[in-house]
Parts: C-alpha cells; sequence; structure tokens
C-alpha cells in the first residue's frame, strides 16, 4: 500500500499574509492543497484501443486554484 508523504500546513503568518494578498504566501496555500486539487479534477479518458486512463482537467484545476484564490482573500481571522 501507498504509504501518504506528510505535508506541513503554512504556519499562521503565510495564512495571514494570504489574507492581506501576498503572491507568494497565496501560491505557498497552493502549492499545499495541490495533492488534492489534483485528485479532485481527474478525468476518464478512452483511448482508440479502448483502455481507460485518468487524465487531469486542467480547466476545472484553474478554476478550483480560481476559486481557493477568492475564498482566501474573503477569508477573515477573528480573534
Amino acid at each position: 500500500m501507498k504509504e501518504k508523504k506528510h505535508r506541513e500546513m503554512p504556519e499562521f503568518e503565510t495564512i495571514q499574509s494570504a489574507i492581506e494578498g501576498d503572491a507568494e504566501a497565496i501560491n505557498q496555500i497552493l502549492l499545499y492543497f495541490q495533492p488534492f486539487i489534483k485528485s479532485e479534477c481527474k478525468r476518464e479518458y478512452q483511448d482508440e484501443f479502448g483502455r481507460i486512463h485518468y487524465v487531469a482537467d486542467e480547466y476545472m484545476k484553474r478554476r478550483m486554484e480560481t476559486k481557493l484564490i477568492t475564498k482566501i482573500l474573503d477569508f477573515e481571522i477573528r480573534l
């Protein structure tokens, strides 16, 4: 069985910077969620020999990334 690689969550300061609009911080958060986005954006594709392959749907991937960025920028931290 394939073992999942543990990824470190972004630090609070990174999240706070992303909420304020820092492009580098937003990219770090996108990088953290990239495996999830890739796993959710697969489409079934059947080749000319009838074999089934799963390929990434780039349009859906970009839509999910855009939605995540929008939600990051709209997020409010309540203290």
